[in-house]
């Protein structure tokens, strides 16, 4: 069956977008088939409360444009965050670009207005509709940072056929949050017998912590809390046997 090799990259992105893409080509390693970056990564939050739209740009843009060719180079698809401009010119979109041999745009629908901040005074939240798409015969899903906190989201994705949740993220530090962090991720794997790859930024700010998780829940590969690459391989047999062990899909009543 179908198997599909991963690459996470936690590495911190700065404020300065010029110096984010000049990185891309250092960062995104060669021989997987599925490379993986944090979200907001062509251009970091910066001190919360910024205001980051004077670097959001079209999908097609310079950063879109650097991750389209070094994913062409490398021969992989890439996930990358960005802010993209939108309707509204002072709250871009929090936009996940994928890029290489798949395609596709995903806004974050659920914005950071949490734990003392408020993303949404920033930043647009995208349309509610589930964004997966196929890589190397793998259906992926999109999901970005705190959507990890809402379990119909990514239900919602696995109803439309997605077999591994693809989650970048600046998942900020602070107490109990790498708890969360690794707790959701599981979760979000057993729960709907699916494969997790997330993808986040480094300490200090940031939780790090990047992971891949099988469908039983088992930890695969996982980064600490510095920067750095974890890999591993998406196998759609051991799907199929999770599903067989734990056919909490099939039993669904509701």
């Amino acid at each position: 069956m179908t198997t599909l090799r991963v690459a996470l990259v936690q590495e911190a992105s700065d404020t300065d977008p010029g110096a984010n893409r000049a990185r891309l080509e250092q960062l995104v390693p060669e021989g997987h088939d599925l490379v993986v970056l944090p979200e907001a990564f062509a251009r970091d939050f910066g001190p919360a409360g910024s205001d980051v739209s004077a670097d959001a740009e079209p999908v097609d843009g310079p950063f879109g444009s650097e991750v389209a060719r070094v994913a062409r180079e490398r021969r992989t698809t890439v996930v990358a965050g960005m802010f993209e401009t939108g309707p509204d010119p002072e709250r871009p979109w929090n936009t996940l670009l994928v890029r290489g041999a798949a395609q596709a745009e995903y806004r974050k629908i659920h914005l950071y207005d949490s734990f003392g901040y408020r993303e949404s005074d920033r930043l647009s939240a995208g349309e509610p509709t589930p964004a997966v798409v196929e890589v190397g015969g793998v259906k992926v899903g999109l999901m970005t940072c705190y959507d990890l906190r809402f379990p119909e989201l990514a239900r919602l994705l696995v109803d439309a056929g997605a077999e591994l949740l693809v989650v970048p993220a600046a998942w900020v530090a602070g107490e109990r949050k790498v708890e969360h962090w690794r707790t959701l991720l599981r979760a979000r794997a057993i729960e709907n017998t699916v494969y997790v790859a997330a993808a986040g930024q480094p300490a200090p700010r940031y939780s790090g912590h990047s992971m891949l998780v099988d469908p039983l829940g088992d930890v695969l590969a996982e980064a600490g809390d510095e920067a750095g690459l974890v890999a591993g391989v998406v196998d759609l047999a051991r799907l199929a046997e999770a599903r067989r062990t734990n056919p909490s899909l099939a039993n669904r009543r509701l």
